[in-house]
């Protein structure tokens, strides 16, 4: 697995990127074979530690946690547990995707854009433009997935929303974590009603 371990506000040794190679390694080789690569950054901000981990373990798998602590080598652990529980609550469905794809394999060509935030407003003479400012613009990709598939992406990637594709429809979907933990689900109705949401987890 290629490893990037990276330091911002304080040194990172051989000894701590040796822990880091450690940990990562002996959790994501219980379920995949040839993890493809990892980034790790500790961040100091006053008196705490802060670890962020990405995992890339293949097949469109990404993993991302993140953990604070007084010392960074526990910041580490914390990150690394996270990402340990959401693989064995996936054990199963892991293993299935590493047999088969996990998805359909069709993927729908879109951009992704990021908008610029509304400013705060210092008089009541404020226009709101016309249109939002964009700031940046990516290529990606929106997967067919089936419900399942996606929530257990959102969770691995610990996500705010993920849209995908439905198999059974061919309509794009949505999940989402609400404030109150459980999963959302949006499923547009192609008959022209109103959308539906519903808790997926």
């Amino acid at each position: 697995m290629q490893l990037t371990v990276k330091g911002k506000q304080l040194d990172v040794g051989d000894a701590l990127r040796t822990h880091v190679e450690t940990e990562l390694t002996e959790i994501t080789e219980k379920y995949f074979s040839n993890p493809i690569q990892a980034s790790v950054v500790f961040t100091k901000t006053a008196h705490l530690y802060r670890t962020d981990i990405a995992v890339h373990v293949g097949r469109d798998i990404h993993m991302n946690a993140q953990a604070e602590a007084d010392a960074p080598y526990a910041a580490c652990d914390k990150a690394v547990e996270k990402i340990a529980k959401r693989l064995r609550r996936y054990k199963r469905r892991l293993r299935d995707h590493h047999r088969d794809v996990g998805s359909t394999g069709e993927v729908m060509a879109a951009h992704a854009y990021v908008l610029e935030a509304e400013p705060e407003a210092e008089s009541d003479d404020y226009n709101e433009p016309d249109h939002p400012v964009i700031v940046a613009e990516t290529p990606t990709d929106i997967e067919t997935l089936t419900v399942p598939q996606a929530v257990m992406r959102l969770d691995l990637a610990d996500l705010p929303a993920l849209m995908f594709r439905n198999p059974k429809q061919g309509n794009l979907n949505m999940v989402y974590r609400r404030p109150d933990g459980n999963i959302g689900w949006v499923d547009p109705q192609v008959s022209g009603s109103q959308d539906t949401e519903t808790a997926a987890k």
